[in-house]
């Protein structure tokens, strides 16, 4: 049998088990856009607006992207650094509200498309009346910032559940955001499907018992992601 064969089958395989799988639960940034640059480029104009020294460029921000959440990395550099005292909590929490709005700013601004295959694969699913579902470490501020400008106002009507930073207590790579999706989604894990782009989320929803299928995306392109369904660099391979 021919490569190519070989590779058609596969995406066969992988689009059936998409289409009879009870829900589709997507990760958000890197998974359903590439958001990350944006991210970075808000928490460099906070650090300015909030008279911090730093500046994140995409091989330290590559790096921090490994520690789950804003405030997390925030505090991750801050340990990294060899000299000053720590920052207190309520300068993280400061730093991050202002790179929130700063995202939601750039967001406005400029917009950020939907990564290729991810409308096609929301349309189809929603077409066979399959359940959606958001798992996500970012906050729901975050999640508006984005689906609003490309999928409507009311996005979030076309989601069964949406699971955010905030309404767990653990992230990722802890699989409390998918343990609570499939709690309000009623399912079995198994039933389900996962769409994530890292190794955090990965072992987020294999922990969950949710079978994982990657897109890779601009930070984590070059991540293992051993006991995934399939690897894919973006949707459009299986959105037919």
């Amino acid at each position: 049998m021919s490569l190519a064969l070989v590779k058609n089958s596969a995406f066969d395989d992988i689009r059936r088990r998409i289409a009879d799988a009870g829900a589709l639960i997507f990760d958000v940034d890197g998974t359903l856009a590439e958001t990350e640059e944006i991210h970075r480029e808000a928490f460099n104009e906070a650090f300015v607006a909030t008279a911090i020294d730093w500046h994140w460029g995409r091989r330290i921000y590559k790096e921090l992207l490994r520690v789950a959440g804003g405030k997390e990395r925030i505090r991750a550099f801050d340990q990294m650094r060899r000299s000053g005292p720590p920052l207190s909590d309520a300068v993280i929490a400061r730093v991050h509200r202002v790179k929130t709005e700063r995202f939601a700013a750039l967001m406005a601004d400029k917009g950020c498309p939907l990564r290729p295959g991810v409308r096609a694969v929301l349309d189809a699913a929603r077409s066979r009346e399959q359940r959606l579902a958001i798992a996500t470490t970012t906050t729901r501020g975050n999640i508006d910032a984005l689906l609003a400008p490309v999928l409507g106002e009311q996005w979030e009507t076309m989601f069964a559940a949406v699971v955010a930073a905030d309404d767990v207590a653990r992230k990722k790579p802890a699989p409390d955001v998918y343990l609570e999706v499939l709690s309000q989604l009623d399912l079995p894990a198994a039933s389900c499907i996962a769409i994530e782009d890292s190794g955090n989320g990965l072992m987020a929803a294999t922990r969950a018992g949710v079978p994982v299928l990657i897109t890779r995306s601009l930070y984590f392109h070059d991540d293992s992601f051993d006991g995934a369904l399939a690897v894919l660099d973006d949707l459009t391979e299986i959105a037919s």
